[in-house]
Order: structure tokens, then C-alpha cells, then sequence
């Protein structure tokens, strides 16, 4: 059994309003204002709607998960909001960060400490996160742009700074 059918996890495609957002998010201007204002919404809106509002999943149809890791310098848990793109039967997560050019902190801290916490809705489940390998980066790519369409554009703004990180999130044993 995946991820996915773990959690209960379903995507549903977004409407043609959310595709709008999309767009919005995607552009440099709208990356850089999500980035700095969404995350610092999402964990009181999640805890407030018992998991099942975040404000990507109702602007822009992103299917957002609780990932909740183990600092890599401090040992403390860091809980974020990060889109889960379903992948084969798992979840996949890319450090996009928005397509700003630091790496999100939650990629070093599953480097370090692979094991991991997912929340979906009222679901929380053990993880393990596998790094991707370069060679099936492209396989992430297309099943994210299924999910996001402003994927391709956050890929092209950061192929002169930086590589993006993607993990595999399997259930723990």
C-alpha cells in the first residue's frame, strides 16, 4: 500500500478560477508575495479546519500537505506546508520554494533525517523520504505539472541558480 491510499489522499484537478490563480502564482510577482504570506496562513487555517482548508488548495487547487520533519541542525520538528503530487502510488514534494532562489529548509532537514510526518486532512502518517535521482527528475517533472501548472516556470527561473530537490514520500515500515 502507497502513500496515497494511506492517507486517503485524492487530487482532484482544478477549475478554470483556480487555473487563473495559477498563473498569478506562478509569475515572478505572485511567487515572491505567496512565499512570504502563505505558509504563516496555512498552519493556523489547517489546525482551524481540522485539515481540511489550506489556502493554495482553495485559491489555486493544490493539493497541500502537513510535512513535519526533524531540523537538521536543531533536532526540533518543522511542520510546513508543502503540495504533495501524487506519484505512482506515494507522494512526491519539490523544493521549489516558489522558485526563489534559497532551498527551502525542509529539503536539508529530510537529507539529514529522512524519516518524516505527513498530515492530510484529518490522516497523519510515518514517512520515509527518498531522494530523487537526477535521471528520474523528469518523471517528477511531468507528474507535477499535471498537479501545478506554474511547475514549468518556477524550473525555468531556477536553472541558472540552483538544482531542484524532489523526494519520494513512502510509508514507514
Amino acid at each position: 500500500m502507497g502513500l496515497q491510499d494511506a492517507l486517503g489522499f485524492t487530487f482532484q484537478p482544478p477549475n478554470i478560477a483556480q487555473r487563473g490563480m495559477q498563473r498569478v502564482g506562478s509569475s515572478t510577482a505572485g511567487a515572491w508575495v505567496f512565499q512570504r504570506t502563505l505558509y504563516r496562513i496555512d498552519r493556523p487555517l489547517h489546525r482551524w479546519s481540522d485539515g481540511r482548508l489550506t489556502v493554495p488548495g482553495v485559491l489555486t487547487g493544490l493539493p497541500v500537505i502537513m510535512l513535519t520533519t526533524t531540523g537538521a541542525k536543531s533536532g526540533l520538528e518543522r511542520t510546513m506546508p508543502v503540495a504533495g503530487i501524487p506519484y505512482a502510488s506515494d507522494l512526491v514534494v519539490l523544493g521549489t520554494n516558489y522558485a526563489q532562489v534559497p532551498t527551502p529548509g525542509w529539503v536539508f532537514n529530510l537529507l539529514a533525517h529522512p524519516q518524516a510526518t505527513v498530515a492530510w486532512k484529518s490522516s497523519t502518517c510515518r514517512v520515509v523520504a527518498r531522494r530523487v535521482p537526477p535521471e528520474e527528475m523528469e518523471a517528477v517533472w511531468l507528474a507535477s505539472e499535471a498537479v501545478y501548472s506554474g511547475f514549468p516556470k518556477y524550473r525555468d527561473r531556477l536553472a541558472e541558480s540552483r538544482s531542484v530537490t524532489a523526494f519520494v514520500l513512502e510509508p514507514a515500515e
